[in-house]
């Protein structure tokens, strides 16, 4: 295992351990204080304790070496494990919000105890540490899976932080907060679903680099020597990684030779760059008006 997967699993298990326990608090809590925003919420934290471990498989298999099936490498592996996060997220929130809106429409609506707000105040302190935790690594080691785990912990503690207002609202009298609350956690979570499926899709489909990663590549080019004119530059996400494939223009007096140092330099300096798995250089003749 390379320190990139080491880093990213042994965070994951520390996530999953917490969150283990935070929702099984939260879960028990909102039971004995009959709140439906902290069973909810409490449901959430263990969703996440479920994509952290899509998490940890996706980045184990996304680490296997290239080989004769798979020359491009397995990094798309943890764009799948990503894409399947964010179905499964789905899956929690049309749950919790149906469960919010039988509740309203069925009048089962409770007065929650004291109790569910410290759980809730736990909550919110807890998930922002995990977020902090987790994308401090997350962007050590460039991961998208374990970014989109960080957000799931930050839309944890945004749900904590409406399970709290939907809580101490019931307790002033206004009891349906509590399930309407609910509904609103439902939509944060389809709403951080949407985004993790998003980036998924793109990391699967080719999708283009980011316009700064573009005009970098660009402006690396320009200073290279023995590069007349740059006549292309395409770039693809792969997961985590970016191909590159550069066209550029070099005198057409040059050896083959020549014109070969010209492409490897530029290989070697556009790799150096925005965690570029692989540049590929083709060299045309440049016409002379």
């Amino acid at each position: 295992m390379d320190e990139r997967t080491s880093i990213g699993v042994g965070v994951s298990k520390n996530t999953i351990l917490v969150n283990a326990i935070l929702g099984t608090i939260k879960v028990l809590v909102g039971i004995m204080s009959s709140s439906n925003a902290m069973i909810a919420d409490g449901i959430h934290s263990f969703s996440d304790v479920i994509s952290t471990i899509g998490v940890i498989i996706g980045l184990k298999l996304s680490n296997k070496p290239d080989d004769k099936c798979h020359p491009y490498g397995h990094e798309r592996i943890e764009s799948i494990s990503s894409l399947f996060l964010s179905i499964m997220l789905f899956v929690v929130a049309i749950s919790i919000g149906y469960s919010g809106i039988k509740n309203i429409v069925l009048g089962e609506i409770k007065n929650p105890g004291i109790l569910a707000i410290w759980a809730a105040i736990l909550s919110i302190i807890v998930k922002e540490w995990m977020y902090f935790y987790t994308i401090k690594y997350a962007n050590k080691i460039n991961s998208s899976a374990l970014r989109a785990d960080a957000w799931h912990h930050r839309s944890d503690s945004f749900s904590s932080v409406g399970a709290l207002i939907g809580i101490v609202g019931a307790r002033k009298g206004w009891p349906i907060l509590d399930s309407v609350v609910a509904i609103v956690i439902c939509v944060v979570i389809i709403k951080v679903a949407c985004d993790v499926l998003k980036q998924s899709i793109n990391q699967l489909i080719d999708t283009s680099a980011d316009e700064e990663i573009i005009s970098d590549i660009n402006e690396k080019l320009q200073t290279i020597e023995g590069v007349r004119h740059i006549d292309s530059i395409k770039t693809r996400q792969h997961a985590s990684r970016v191909y590159v494939d550069v066209e550029v223009s070099v005198d057409s007096k040059l050896t083959v030779e020549e014109g070969h140092d010209i492409a490897i330099n530029i290989h070697h300096g556009v790799e150096k760059n925005h965690n570029i798995k692989h540049c590929m250089v083709h060299i045309n003749p440049y016409k002379y008006n």
